[in-house]
């Protein structure tokens, strides 16, 4: 559970600054705010030191068969997607829809579509591309969906993330919220989940991801056992300033009896999207900070 604490007055001031500039930036044309997270990518590039090393580690590991230069390349363009992101997190709050509508191509809509029309419960599969949010405020403008979240430490930021997920979506549900969700794909509903960062080894089984041991949440395959739900793939990618958002047939013969299969198959389909276009997968996270027996760290 996130517990909010108290911030400074100072933290409070920045904050709002912050917030202030986010809101001014939505109001410029969106490829000259594509600019300017180009821009802020470079910069962290630079500063961002440890998010750096977490990134470099990650890939090094990931793509092993590439040359050094070719590496270094997806670190460079992996921290301008992260700046891009940046900029593209207060348009999921304050964008219009009039405004955004036209930066999405959508494949395989129907899928979801005749899903809903068939009152199934659907997992929503995604994973975290740094591209995430706007890619679920988009696809929200044409489906109705309920979406699982981690509340953010900073009451101020977390009232401003409330905020909009309320508006944008049908319902918002924490991820500690376990019974909340079931109940959720239970009664007919969509849910948008992505189960591929590393938050720990409770309810997580080592499973290979990009050839490594990852600690992975075995989620998917219990959710939609318990549950009866269809699993649905939900992609994206960012192409130039628009956005590519892809939406697969749901699996079959998914969920088994073998969680550890489930779990390698979830893995493998989310590898296989982010060879795709891997600068924009989210790098930065500590995706192999737990580790199997007896082997040592990675960070």
């Amino acid at each position: 559970m996130t517990h909010q604490r108290p911030i400074s007055p100072l933290k409070a001031f920045l904050t709002k600054l912050v917030l202030c500039l986010g809101w001014l930036i939505t109001k410029l044309p969106f490829s000259l705010q594509i600019s300017i997270g180009k821009a802020l990518g470079w910069l962290l590039l630079i500063i961002a030191k440890r998010r750096r090393h977490i990134a470099q580690t990650n890939i090094d590991l990931a793509f092993k068969d590439y040359t050094r230069e070719q590496r270094q390349n997806i670190i460079r363009e992996h921290f301008i997607s992260l700046g891009i992101s940046l900029i593209e997190i207060p348009n999921c709050w304050w964008g219009s829809d009039s405004k955004l509508k036209n930066l999405a191509q959508i494949h395989g809509i129907e899928h979801l579509e005749q899903a809903q029309r068939n009152n199934e419960g659907i997992i929503l599969l995604s994973a975290h591309f740094t591209h995430l949010e706007i890619a679920g405020r988009l696809l929200a403008m044409h489906a109705p969906f309920f979406v699982m979240y981690r509340p953010h430490e900073n009451p101020i930021l977390e009232q401003v993330m409330s905020n909009s997920r309320q508006k944008r979506f049908s319902l918002a549900i924490k991820r500690s919220e376990v019974k909340t969700m079931l109940k959720s794909l239970k009664d007919g509903h969509t849910v948008w989940y992505a189960p591929d960062q590393n938050f720990g080894l409770k309810n997580s089984i080592f499973s290979p991801f990009f050839g490594i041991p990852a600690a992975t949440n075995t989620a998917t395959s219990r959710f939609a056992r318990i549950s009866g739900a269809k699993v649905i793939p939900f992609f994206s990618s960012r192409i130039d300033d628009k956005y590519q958002l892809t939406i697969l047939p749901p699996l079959t013969d998914f969920p088994t009896e073998d969680i550890q299969k489930d779990t390698d198959r979830i893995n493998k389909l989310i590898e296989d999207h982010v060879k795709l276009a891997p600068e924009q997968y989210l790098w930065s996270h500590r995706r192999y900070k737990d580790r199997p027996d007896n082997e040592p760290g990675l960070y």
